[in-house]
C-alpha cells in the first residue's frame, strides 16, 4: 500500500487523484453495465451504488484509524460529503435537465412503478433525516463514543435489511427471472477497481497531511477529502440526469449520504471517540433541514422545481463559506 508513495515530486498528488477517478469510474461503468443485466433502476441506485460510490469515505475511515489521523475529520469528510450530494448534485442537474419523478406513461402499470419509485425514496429521505438527527442527539454531549457508534451502526444495518427486503419482495411478487450470470464479472472489476480507490485514498491521505501549512494542508483535510469522494457521486448524477432517470439519481446520492452517516460515523466511533463541534452540530440541522425540503418537493411536485434548486445551490455556496471561514 505504501509503494504508491514512491513516486515523489509535485506529480504525486495529482496521479493519486488520477488514480481515485479511475477507478471510480471502473466501478460506475461496471454499475451502469449491471443496470442492462436485469438490476432494476432503484434497486441499482440503492443497494448497490451508494456502497461503491461512497467506498472511499469508508476506506479514509479505516486510513485514519490506522494513522491514528484527526478524529474530528472523519465527521467533517461525511458532513460536506453529504451537504454536496443534497445542495449540488441533486441541484445541478436539475436545473439543467430537471428532475421529473413522474411517469411520462399513461399507462397503469407505468404508474403504479412511478408511485412505487416516489416513495421508496421518500422513505429514504426521512431515513436521511432521521439518521442527521439521531447523530445530532448522540454528539450533544460533544462526542460520539463506542456505544454510539454501535447504536449507529445497528440503525444502519436495520434499514439495510429493509431494503432487501423490499427488493425479494418485489422480485418475488413480479415473478422476475434471475439475474444475468455475467454479473460476477462485474463484481469481480469492481473489487479490482475497489483496491485502486484503496491505494489512491491511503496515498492522498498522507499527501494532505504531510503539508502542515496553508489552504492545502492536514487543517482542511475533511473539507478537501470530502470533495474528492464526492466526485464520483457528481458522475452519478450528471449521467443519469441527462438520461432522464431521476430515480436513480436521487437514490444514488440520497443512499450515500446513508454510508456516511451513519456507518462511517458510527464504525469509527466504535473504535475511538469523535468530537462533534458545535458548528457541525448546526450543519447536522441543516441536513435535516435539506432532507424535508427534498421530500416536501417530492410529495407536492413529485420533482425538484428549479427555483427552488437554486435554493438549494445558493445555501450550499453559504454553508461551505461558514465551514472554510468560521
Amino acid at each position: 500500500m505504501t509503494a504508491i508513495h514512491d513516486f515523489g515530486g509535485v506529480w504525486t498528488p495529482a496521479l493519486l487523484v488520477g488514480l481515485f477517478l479511475l477507478s471510480s469510474f471502473l466501478i460506475i461503468w461496471r454499475l451502469e453495465r449491471m443496470s442492462h443485466r436485469g438490476v432494476e433502476g432503484t434497486v441499482l441506485g440503492t443497494l448497490f451504488m451508494p456502497y461503491f460510490s461512497g467506498l472511499g469515505n469508508l476506506i479514509f475511515v479505516a486510513v485514519v484509524l490506522r494513522d491514528n489521523g484527526p478524529a474530528q475529520e472523519i465527521a467533517v469528510n461525511c458532513w460536506t460529503n453529504n451537504i454536496t450530494n443534497l445542495g449540488l448534485l441533486l441541484a445541478l442537474p436539475a436545473l439543467i435537465w430537471g428532475l421529473n419523478l413522474k411517469s411520462k406513461s399513461k399507462a397503469r402499470k407505468a404508474q403504479r412503478e412511478s408511485a412505487l419509485h416516489r416513495l421508496s425514496l421518500a422513505l429514504t429521505l426521512i431515513a436521511m433525516a432521521f439518521f442527521s438527527m439521531m447523530v445530532w442527539v448522540l454528539g450533544q454531549d460533544g462526542t460520539i463514543d463506542r456505544y454510539d457508534g454501535c447504536a449507529l451502526v445497528g440503525l444502519f444495518l436495520f434499514w439495510q435489511c429493509f431494503h432487501v427486503y423490499e427488493v425479494l419482495k418485489e422480485n418475488t411478487q413480479s415473478n422476475k427471472a434471475g439475474w444475468h450470470p455475467l454479473i460476477l464479472l462485474d463484481i469481480l472489476l469492481i473489487l479490482a477497481g475497489s483496491a485502486c480507490t484503496l491505494v489512491a485514498v491511503d496515498g492522498i491521505v498522507a499527501a494532505i497531511l504531510a503539508q502542515e501549512q496553508g489552504w492545502l494542508s492536514g487543517n482542511q483535510l475533511g473539507l478537501l477529502t470530502g470533495w474528492l469522494m464526492v466526485l464520483p457521486n457528481a458522475v452519478l448524477a450528471f449521467y443519469y440526469a441527462q438520461k432522464r432517470q431521476a430515480d436513480v439519481v436521487y437514490s444514488s446520492q440520497v443512499g450515500d449520504g446513508h454510508i456516511c452517516i451513519p456507518l462511517c460515523i458510527g464504525l469509527f466511533a466504535i473504535f475511538r471517540p469523535m468530537p462533534i463541534a458545535e458548528n457541525l452540530q448546526a450543519g447536522l440541522l441543516i441536513l435535516t433541514a435539506a432532507s424535508l425540503l427534498h421530500l416536501l418537493c417530492l410529495i407536492l411536485f413529485q420533482r425538484l422545481p428549479k427555483p427552488i434548486a437554486a435554493s438549494f445551490l445558493a445555501g450550499y455556496g453559504y454553508c461551505l463559506y461558514l465551514q472554510i471561514n468560521p
